[in-house]
């Protein structure tokens, strides 16, 4: 498998990705790294040195004239500059050049690029993102979306909970993941038109298990392993609970094990689930860790080929409903 990185994209890069190629392909942490190659897409004279100091002499470089900064407009950008690092990736990518694309580089870009170079799977109306959220007990869920789609429509939350559902077998590992709709109460017919209208596709939808609304106090236990809602809530979710390790650190109690959980770079990045490929959108002040980890997580979604996983259950529904 080979995975395709924008060295350019991020705050500290290109340091920071090559040092993450290096920790992914050097660490015990991550056994399948020998069966991956990693493409270097990004600035020949910046990156060539690097690579050196690191020892990655064998890592190929695809040479990207142009990045496209955080301030710029998605659409525009990707559009006036096809030599950037984000463009000329997504372009291997959709002519399968590379299996997987990671950037950590302008979100909107990633966005668009994974929407209109990749596209959608047949049968999804809108793809989504998804997060992480680390449980008291140890396990973990998955909450989503959290900010692609900040106005939604309930047949939209239904096929976040199938996506939702299918990450977290494949690749968190959770069989028979439970789904809950987060709500403002866990009683039927709580909340607002949208989770009105959502609770009775869940609940009558045979693709999931669906465990019934919850409330935010439940977000970190295990009354469900994955958690939906429209993206804007799910936006000030993510956000709220980001700050939870900030203010650990700042109160220096950070080195609580659970708290140390909250730090992003124990997880990369956020997958596009619902697109044809794997493509992994990272935050933009990460660092070495947090590149290894973006890279771990497409190992996976392309060894457990999630898409075409994806792909399958949205033609199996389609089946279903035509019957």
């Amino acid at each position: 498998m080979n995975i395709g990185i924008d060295v350019m994209g991020g705050d500290f890069a290109p340091l920071e990705a090559i040092k993450g190629i290096h920790e992914y392909l050097t660490s015990n942490h991550f056994p399948n790294s020998k069966q991956v190659t990693i493409t270097a897409i990004g600035n020949h004279s910046a990156i060539e040195g690097l690579l050196q100091k690191y020892q990655l002499t064998h890592i190929p470089i695809l040479h990207a004239e142009e990045v496209i900064g955080y301030n710029e407009h998605p659409t525009k950008a990707l559009k006036e500059k096809p030599k950037s690092s984000i463009a000329i990736g997504f372009h291997l990518l959709a002519t399968q050049k590379i299996d997987a694309f990671i950037s950590a580089g302008n979100t909107g870009a990633m966005l668009v690029g994974a929407l209109f170079s990749i596209k959608a799977i047949e049968g999804v109306i809108r793809p989504t993102i998804a997060t992480i959220l680390p449980k008291l007990s140890g396990n973990t869920g998955l909450l989503l979306d959290v900010g692609l789609n900040a106005d939604c429509k309930p047949e939209h939350l239904e096929q976040f909970a199938v996506l939702g559902s299918l990450y977290a077998q494949h690749i968190l590992h959770i069989s028979n993941p439970k789904v809950g709709l987060l709500n403002v109460g866990e009683e039927e017919g709580k909340g607002n038109i949208l989770a009105q209208s959502t609770f009775p596709l869940l609940k009558n939808n045979a693709q999931i298990h669906f465990s019934g609304n919850m409330e935010g106090r439940d977000l970190f236990n295990d009354k469900a392993d994955v958690i939906v809602c429209d993206g804007f809530t799910g936006n000030v979710v993510l956000k709220l609970a980001e700050s939870f390790y900030d203010i650990a650190h700042q109160r220096n109690f950070h080195n609580d094990n659970y708290i140390q959980r909250f730090h992003y770079e124990n997880y990369g990045g956020t997958p596009v689930l619902g697109v044809a490929k794997p493509v992994i959108i990272g935050h933009g002040i990460s660092n070495a860790k947090a590149f290894a980890n973006m890279i771990d997580v497409a190992e996976k979604m392309i060894e457990t080929e999630l898409c075409k996983k994806i792909e399958q259950s949205f033609q199996n529904q389609k089946a279903v409903s035509t019957e």
